[in-house]
């Protein structure tokens, strides 16, 4: 079974929902998502916050977090994937930020540097991963990534 059919499957029966807050994947996890029949139970709104504003208008990611860390850091998908779950109202939040190419990159974070957040009913995770490729590659490597997490950290809802 697939990350994505083991997310469809858990989020059916335990009626519970899942939102997303991309940069770099540009909307491609809600793609994913919504590839799947029926996810409308189960996925009801996601955010493509590009730019830093988007990040701080929409899902709250605050000002000094951007200053201090960048958009490239745990600190901002923690705080998108917060802000995301709070908005939409959902049980699971995933965030994206990453460097996807093939400009942008620097020493401290390389193109292919991506930021993943995860917000669970019981927890906060962040993690990055380092993919190599051109740019749709790095876009692709990421939701994959995304989906695994989700699907490693799925838990019954709890009262």
């Amino acid at each position: 079974m697939t990350a994505l059919q083991t997310i469809a499957q858990h989020l059916s029966k335990h009626r519970q929902t899942v939102t997303s807050a991309e940069s770099c994947t540009g909307g491609l996890l809600s793609a994913a998502f919504t590839g799947v029949s029926g996810s409308s139970q189960w996925f009801h709104q996601s955010f493509v916050t590009y730019s830093n504003q988007a990040k701080q208008n929409t899902l709250g990611v605050i000002a000094d977090t951007l200053l201090k860390h960048g958009a490239v850091s745990r600190e901002t998908v923690y705080e998108m994937a917060r802000g995301a779950k709070a908005v939409a109202q959902a049980d699971y939040a995933l965030s994206i930020s990453g460097i996807a190419g093939p400009n942008g990159g620097s020493k401290d974070k390389p193109v292919g540097t991506v930021w993943f957040g995860l917000a669970t009913p019981v927890e906060h995770i962040e993690c990055s991963a380092l993919f190599e490729g051109g740019r749709e590659n790095v876009r692709r490597q990421a939701v994959g990534f995304a989906l695994n997490l989700l699907a490693g950290h799925l838990t019954p809802r709890h009262p």
